[in-house]
């Protein structure tokens, strides 16, 4: 096949401007963190610590995440072809790993205490009488009970409610638990935003549907909108005619950021968010 070859041609100011300067912004987006499979034993732990768990204030809170990336193991040839050497691809490779940060609450520090509550679930600590003492021995428990019913990160922008909106681009990871907390130091220097970082583990990502599919301001999800935690087993027909945002939230304010990504988010109708 006969390669083709594009001439340069000018271009008007117009179509740079259509093409070029509508770039994506990192600070629209929106996760959605599944509970442990065995939800009602993880929830006697965050009993023992306190924690009266907020899920969409969590989810909220989170104010910086990854977009995850993947690379393909390559076997090499050589012997085929004289003097060249091929790869062919045999396995597709995930992270280990993708971190969350979230902004801690003045009330309860509910991200420090939930993903606490999380390792010591996975590590079978229940009660503080034994683990205090120095012969004290894990036992951990298994892992379809610890790890995670889902964890999404959605990507949208600003014109979610336009016309001709970006369609969402929704990662979900198969199989999380947390596997480190990040320190948190604490000065009496000045003050500022207390953060909790988490690294997750994960089997492996998926763009769910809504990602790559649809160019228009209607699209399908395939999902329970009553249970997002359940498995996508009906059809969804979510239309994005949304009034206009709010051009009083400050966006440079970290609480107005956030309280923009949430309104955005819910009032799309992503499956994640609705209750």
């Amino acid at each position: 096949m006969a390669s083709v070859s594009v001439a340069p041609s000018s271009q008007k100011i117009s179509q740079i401007k259509s093409k070029l300067l509508n770039p994506a912004l990192t600070s629209h987006f929106m996760i959605y963190l599944g509970l442990p499979r065995d939800q009602q034993g993880f929830r006697q732990y965050m009993a023992e610590n306190a924690l009266a768990l907020d899920q969409d204030r969590l989810q909220l809170s989170c104010c910086e995440a990854s977009l995850p990336g993947s690379t393909l193991a390559t076997t090499e040839l050589r012997n085929d072809f004289t003097g060249s050497t091929e790869r062919h691809a045999y396995r597709r490779i995930y992270q280990d790993r993708i971190d969350l940060t979230f902004y801690c609450d003045a009330e309860q520090y509910m991200a420090i205490r939930f993903f606490e509550s999380w390792m010591k679930f996975i590590m079978n600590e229940s009660g503080s009488s034994g683990i205090s003492k120095e012969n004290y021995s894990y036992r951990v428990k298994f892992p379809s009970e610890y790890k995670g019913c889902g964890l999404e990160i959605t990507k949208f922008e600003k014109n979610i409610n336009q016309k001709n909106p970006v369609v969402p681009l929704t990662y979900k990871f198969v199989n999380v638990f947390p596997v480190a907390i990040t320190s948190m130091p604490v000065s009496y220097e000045a003050s500022s935003l207390l953060k909790c970082t988490v690294s997750m583990n994960y089997t492996r990502y998926f763009i769910g549907p809504g990602g790559s599919e649809g160019t228009s301001s209607s699209f399908t999800f395939t999902g329970d909108p009553t249970n997002p935690l359940n498995a996508f087993t009906e059809g969804l027909d979510l239309n994005l005619n949304l009034p206009k945002y709010d051009s009083e939230i400050n966006l440079f304010d970290p609480a107005g950021q956030a309280n923009f990504n949430f309104n955005q988010a819910f009032n799309s109708g992503l499956p994640s968010f609705l209750q």
